[in-house]
Parts: C-alpha cells; sequence; structure tokens
C-alpha cells in the first residue's frame, strides 16, 4: 500500500504542478508588473488554482501515509519521478523546450531511482 501513496503522491504533485503553470500562463496579467494582493486573490480563487493548491494538500496526506509505512530514505527517491514527468509532459503540454541536456539527466534520474529502489536497507 505504501507504493499506492507514493504514486498518488506523485501524481497529484505533478497535477498542481502543471495546473499552476497553466493557470499562470493564462492569467499572467495578474502577475506582471508589481504585484498587488488584489491579483494574487484574484488568481487564488481561480477554480484551477485551487483545485491546483487541493492536489499539493492530497499530496502531502499520501505522503504523510507513504512514510509512514516506508523509511524515508527508501521513499524519498521515488519523489524525483516528478522531475521526469513534469518534464515530459511540460514539453508536450506547454511546448517547452525538450533537449538533449533535459533527456540525460531524465534517464540519470531514472536510473537512480532503480538504484535506490533495489536498496534493502
Amino acid at each position: 500500500m505504501a507504493y499506492v501513496f507514493i504514486t498518488l503522491t506523485i501524481l497529484l504533485t505533478v497535477y498542481g504542478q502543471l495546473i499552476l503553470k497553466w493557470q499562470v500562463g493564462l492569467h499572467s496579467h495578474l502577475l506582471n508588473g508589481p504585484l498587488s494582493a488584489t491579483n494574487i486573490v484574484t488568481l487564488l480563487l481561480k477554480p484551477w488554482v485551487i483545485s491546483g493548491f487541493a492536489a499539493a494538500f492530497g499530496a502531502s496526506i499520501c505522503w504523510m501515509a507513504a512514510i509512514n509505512r516506508l523509511p524515508l530514505s527508501r521513499a524519498y527517491p521515488f519523489m524525483s519521478m516528478n522531475f521526469v514527468i513534469v518534464v515530459l509532459l511540460a514539453a508536450w503540454l506547454f511546448q517547452e523546450r525538450l533537449d538533449a541536456y533535459k533527456l540525460v539527466g531524465t534517464l540519470i534520474i531514472v536510473a537512480g531511482v532503480v538504484v535506490l529502489s533495489r536498496s534493502t536497507g
């Protein structure tokens, strides 16, 4: 069950990041120039932004359940999968550049997770 909670943590975290990126891009006029309380509150009250923060909260709950069941040193490396998924989805959804450096870095992260997940400690 611990790995289900880790997976949910990753999915909710990725969702939250992608939603916030989308909404910040869609409502960039609220963040351009000097920040005002009115603009920040307006952005924070957007339903999609609220869902992004709710996902982050849900991810935190799932994370607590995961680390209650696994040693932190075993669970935490899986969080680096957030980077992998976000890099790939950002390239697809936001047309962010995916160059050789990002691909190699992503593969190194995946290799690191595989190595660490084989640890018995």
